[in-house]
């Protein structure tokens, strides 16, 4: 499935590169996990992340977005003010690829052909789809390791909030920085809340099942303009 949504993005990619002016770039920055391991930091980045961003931008105010990023969520507990789990000593280590698309929304006009300097903040949403691993946690006694029993991969979606601000020094390339959030659909990239088959083993579960895990992006974005001129800009 994570093929075919990169395979459908290219395609998206190839059929309207044409006839609008689209932004082509990387994303190079850090990400960090939320959830029942380790700290109470939301915004913590402590693992490198890197990506490709595309934009086909419809109007100055807004564009569509898609990309793929890829990290990998690490997590310890023994930077900890929680006693307790201080002295679990649980971790995370799970690779995270994810596909993206969505809408972005600048705050002011950004026309990308203007010589002059520009700035805005955006706003990025839409919709996520990705891969991670499935694990589950085994508790080995007081003084030995926990033991982590991986047993494949698994594919969710997740819902992304991002923030940014960007400019463009030219009408070239466009330099930004943003702090993206990503609410899952799995209370399980820690495992914490097993899946699939072993949903129903209760002794593997622990923290509070209650609630999803999230994932955070955080870093630079740099992404180089062609195509036409879009409709909304005058020659």
């Amino acid at each position: 499935m994570f093929v075919k949504s990169i395979l459908l993005f290219l395609l998206l990619f190839t059929t309207s590169a044409y006839s609008q002016f689209h932004e082509l770039g990387v994303f190079l920055g850090g990400s960090n996990y939320i959830g029942d391991i380790g700290t109470d930091r939301y915004i913590d980045p402590n693992s490198p992340a890197f990506g490709l961003v595309y934009k086909w931008n419809v109007t100055d105010r807004y564009s569509f977005r898609g990309g793929f990023t890829f990290t990998k969520l690490t997590e310890t507990e023994y930077n900890n003010s929680d006693i307790n789990r201080f002295r679990r000593s649980y971790k995370v280590d799970n690779a995270i690829q994810e596909a993206t698309l969505g809408i972005e929304f600048n705050f002011w006009e950004f026309n990308l052909h203007n010589s002059e300097f520009n700035i805005t903040p955006y706003l990025f949403y839409g919709i996520s789809y990705f891969r991670y691993n499935q694990f589950y946690v085994v508790p080995d006694g007081q003084f030995n390791p926990p033991i982590y029993n991986n047993y494949g991969k698994e594919e969710k979606i997740a819902l992304p909030f991002t923030l940014g601000v960007k400019l463009n020094p030219n009408p070239l390339f466009i330099l930004g920085f943003e702090l993206g959030a990503r609410y899952t659909f799995t209370d399980n990239l820690d495992g914490s809340n097993p899946e699939n088959e072993y949903a129903n083993e209760l002794n593997y579960k622990f923290g509070n099942i209650a609630n999803n895990d999230w994932y955070i992006f955080m870093g630079f974005t740099i992404s180089f303009t062609f195509g036409d001129l879009p409709c909304y800009c005058k020659e």
